[in-house]
């Protein structure tokens, strides 16, 4: 068995024991995709020069390490606009409850005044 064979069995086992089930992260699939594309186009490379094992092993990890940072940034990004709809959420509970207050207030003043 080539190494190239060995390198993809390796990276087709590693994504099936990363797909247990459980939700991945931005990270993870990135990681995960970048591997696959990575070690894809190192294959081809590989293969064209000559070593297609050495191909597929410096595309994956290139794939790794390109698709892991991205799918951070992207979590990151997920994140901050969770944090932001989560303030517009709780500003806009606020507002309710002030109007309901500025309401109450005004029907006290208006029993007042007869």
């Amino acid at each position: 068995m080539k190494a190239g064979h060995i390198i993809f069995s390796f990276a087709v086992l590693a994504f099936l024991a990363a797909c247990d089930g459980a939700s991945l992260s931005g990270r993870e699939k990135g990681a995960l995709g970048g591997t696959a594309a990575g070690a894809g186009l190192g294959a081809i490379i590989g293969h064209a020069t000559g070593n297609t094992g050495a191909g597929i092993a410096i595309g994956a990890a290139t794939g790794l390490v390109a698709g892991g940072v991205l799918g951070n940034e992207s979590d990151k990004t997920d994140a901050r606009q969770s944090a932001q709809e989560e303030r517009l959420r709780r500003q806009d509970e606020e507002l309710r409850r002030q109007r309901r207050e500025l309401e109450e207030l005004k029907r006290n003043q208006a029993q007042q005044q007869q």
